[in-house]
């Protein structure tokens, strides 16, 4: 197999260290400058360029590398209770085999390149290592996705934002409207568009409304 990854690339590692002696090991740390689109888009997410610290173990086994990680970094986004900026510090642990190219999954060396489609289909959702080297952003990626809140909150008790006007409550804890019943609401706006003779017979104030009276008494 062709290699096709950078080494230059500060997500690409090398594992000729380690050969292939099962149970060897290294441990790496190394900052990077965070990918774009690292976290989920428009949610909550660590900035382009921000510093990811990498915690790495690399363990030698029969079919591979077994790599264990944690990665650290600080992402934003905004709440969506009050739409506030959210910081947050983040913590995403990993775990991830990647695969020899020419071994099996008890790692045994394959007699014949698996290049028909059930080999195909079986090797579609591992990682193989390619010329000693691994690329870790996929497996970032999936590990931030995981640690990240789908609805980040600037605080757990956020009351978020008034329904009436878009107030942010925190601001203002006494915050409220006057509640208004919809049916005087109609009462009040029909006595407003009636003339003053009519508002006078309404309330039996008016010569009908004495008329009636008079009618009522014979």
């Amino acid at each position: 197999m062709n290699a096709r990854l950078d080494h230059r690339n500060p997500l690409v590692f090398d594992t000729h260290e380690l050969g292939r002696r099962p149970g060897a090991l290294q441990r790496l740390t190394r900052e990077i400058d965070a990918p774009k689109d690292l976290g989920i888009r428009e949610v909550i997410e660590v900035p382009e360029g921000a510093p990811v610290e990498l915690e790495l173990r690399l363990e030698s086994v029969m079919e591979g590398v077994l790599v264990t990680g944690t990665a650290r970094a600080l992402a934003e986004g905004e709440c969506v209770r009050c739409l506030e900026p959210v910081e947050l510090e983040l913590e995403a642990d990993f775990q991830e085999m990647f695969s020899y190219p020419d071994a099996d999954d008890r790692g045994r060396v394959k007699a014949v390149p698996a290049d028909d489609a059930e080999g195909s289909a079986e090797d579609e959702d591992r990682l193989f290592l390619e010329d000693g080297l691994f690329d870790l952003e996929p497996v970032l990626r999936d590990a931030v996705v995981l640690a990240l809140p789908m609805q980040p909150v600037c605080q757990d008790d956020c009351p978020g934002l008034c329904s009436e006007c878009g107030a942010r409550l925190a601001d203002d804890p006494d915050h409220h409207h006057d509640a208004v019943d919809i049916r005087w609401a109609a009462l009040q706006g029909l006595a407003g568009s009636l003339g003053d003779g009519e508002k006078d017979e309404m309330s039996g104030d008016g010569p009908g409304s004495a008329r009636a009276a008079e009618k009522q008494e014979k």
